[in-house]
């Protein structure tokens, strides 16, 4: 049995490349979601209509075709079930043809080059958007299902960049193709169908993934915010990867929410507080800095984490005394996570030295730091120092 894996472009004609065409022609059976199959049915093959991984490897390995081709929209390498498909079906006589991809198609429609975009895929699913956007010169978004590309326009207004240029493809090399180019604001009602893309133009990027942010960039409140020298720290300490799940837990002003937000640009923060304004003035700073991946929660640790999905990395910077039962809901959701706990107290040190000691064969790394300031008194300059704070590092067997 050969099994070939097809990427048949855009709509399986113009863009089908003859490698492609011949491998659906020798086919005995095409397999492949309603929307593949159809320009191929004048080929009058017999064809099995299903794009999920089971039900195509069920179907080959009990009816075993001497050639089938699976067909793959756009190609298999890119943000496509080939993946999924060649790992199932290991062990079988396979070959993967590439196709047209939606990028290079589209890229060479608007005429622009598409070597250095950030391609990002939201389709069917929620992502980071706004953080791929502030991050990148250019961007490419394969949307889908509710992500359409007025709700991109919407959030992008949102987050203070509706004047961006954006490039909107639909329905790409069909006879209805529609391009569409302007400003993000200009498409906040655009009807599109679901067959989309869109191109971002970013003229003012991020140079690089902020670390120790100024205090005075942040909008500040009534509520505590760990101050720029610590959060340096905190951040250094907890060692944040770019696809990492991470918890805020007393999260105050949001300013280690936004911090962990710009090193997991691919991940998520969950940041919770029980006072309102704290969460409210989170919400303001995650717009501030572009983080559309910081979600807010208004309530009490530990009730509140149960439903949270399991956290890589974890900073505590508020406990209300119930440090230990916070600990133990993190290490059953992750027994290796990493937590980082700031006290101003010896009681709180404490807690947190004992709290952690239970979930770990190692011994916590504790560090105190003291920061002085200076100010301007008259024609002479002063020091201000900071109180001391403790931070203490503890990792999960």
């Amino acid at each position: 049995m050969k099994i070939y894996i097809v990427g048949i472009g855009m709509e399986g004609d113009k863009t089908l490349t003859p490698q492609g065409l011949a491998a659906i022609k020798a086919a005995d059976i095409l397999i492949g979601a309603e929307r593949m199959l159809t320009p191929f049915l004048h080929l009058s093959k017999n064809t099995l209509c299903s794009w999920r991984t089971e039900e195509i490897t069920d179907y080959l390995k009990k009816n075993k075709p001497q050639t089938a081709a699976v067909l793959m929209s756009g190609d298999c390498g890119f943000y496509s079930g080939a993946e999924k498909l060649t790992a199932a079906l290991d062990g079988f006589d396979t070959e993967v043809i590439s196709g047209i991809s939606s990028p290079v198609y589209f890229c060479a429609k608007i005429k622009k080059s598409w070597q250095n975009m950030k391609c990002i895929s939201l389709h069917g699913m929620e992502g980071n958007l706004i953080r791929h956007v502030c991050r990148n010169a250019s961007c490419f978004f394969l949307l889908g299902g509710s992500i359409t590309p007025a709700a991109v326009c919407r959030r992008l207004c949102r987050y203070g960049m509706g004047s961006i240029r954006v490039y909107i493809g639909e329905r790409l090399a069909y006879e209805d193709e529609q391009i569409y180019s302007g400003r993000a604001e200009d498409f906040t009602e655009l009807q599109c169908g679901g067959l989309s893309v869109m191109v971002t133009e970013n003229p003012d990027p991020e140079p690089g993934t902020a670390f120790g942010i100024s205090d005075a960039r942040f909008i500040r409140g009534k509520v505590p915010m760990t101050k720029s020298e610590v959060r340096s720290t905190v951040i250094s300490k907890l060692n944040i990867g770019r696809k990492d799940i991470c918890w805020d837990i007393g999260c105050g002003t949001g300013s280690v929410s936004v911090e962990m937000a710009l090193q997991c640009y691919d991940g998520h923060v969950f940041a919770l507080d029980q006072n309102e304004e704290a969460v409210q003035l989170t919400k303001e700073n995650s717009i501030r800095f572009g983080c559309d991946n910081i979600e807010t929660i208004s309530g009490t640790a530990p009730e509140c984490l149960n439903e949270l999905p399991a956290p890589d990395r974890i900073f505590i910077g508020g406990s209300s005394g119930r440090l230990p039962e916070i600990l133990t809901v993190v290490f059953e959701k992750n027994p290796a996570a990493c937590v980082v706990i700031t006290a101003v107290s010896l009681e709180t040190l404490g807690d947190a030295v004992s709290a952690l000691e239970q979930y770990s064969h190692h011994t916590p790394d504790i560090v105190q730091l003291s920061v002085t300031r200076t100010r301007k008194a008259g024609n002479h300059t002063m020091l201000s120092a900071e109180n001391p704070v403790f931070i203490i590092k503890g990792v999960g067997n």
